[in-house]
């Protein structure tokens, strides 16, 4: 539940009684009921009141004022919580969109970078530690594959029978990926593809 020095009203206690029976936790509360919080800020009135076209404004109300697609997203579900589960009014929302947030890729180090990264190093210690950790985070996403592979083999009959083929298959794989690292046809490959979300 979440704390107040305020008097509770009604229809706030009723939305937390919503969210206690569901289970929501605090975090999860505390954010759809400064949602709703903020809604009515807006209006300047009671959120239940509002109409489609209102909540159309305070989505437009939160996007001119910089509001995050996270943010963005995060208000909308508790406005929805709110609408659908409280009021049982779902139907306001038609006009309401989530917005696409950005997945963005991680970054790989370029040849260079990675050559000047280990020339800072201050002896040939730290730089092979170096290189043994920038190795080992780049080959963590096929570790975890053999490692998986390998406990669940007991289970896929045809995975067992074919092991061999699919082990010897996997490691040219990875042999072939760090070759393409190695020679930076790796990056020259992944810049001839489109963008996520594209």
């Amino acid at each position: 539940m979440v704390p107040s020095t305020q008097a509770v009203t009604p229809l706030r206690q009723r939305m937390i009684d919503d969210m206690r029976m569901r289970k929501l936790c605090d975090q999860t509360q505390a954010g759809y009921i400064r949602a709703v919080r903020q809604l009515a800020a807006f209006l300047e009135r009671s959120p239940d009141t509002a109409t489609i076209e209102d909540l159309r404004r305070f989505q437009l109300h939160l996007v001119d004022h910089g509001t995050s697609p996270i943010t963005l997203n995060a208000t909308l579900s508790g406005l929805k919580f709110f609408f659908e589960v409280t009021l049982d009014k779902g139907h306001l929302l038609a006009k309401m969109q989530s917005v696409h947030v950005p997945r963005t890729l991680p970054v790989v180090l370029s040849r260079d970078e990675v050559a000047r990264l280990l020339a800072a190093a201050p002896n040939l210690k730290h730089q092979t530690a170096l290189s043994v950790a920038y190795a080992t985070g780049l080959a963590i996403p096929f570790i975890l594959v053999a490692v998986g592979a390998t406990a669940v083999s007991h289970r896929l009959g045809w995975f067992r029978d074919h092991y061999t083929v699919v082990s010897r298959v996997t490691g040219a794989m990875l042999v072939l990926v760090g070759f393409l690292m190695i020679t930076n046809t790796f990056a020259r490959l992944s810049g001839l593809l489109p963008p996520l979300g594209a």
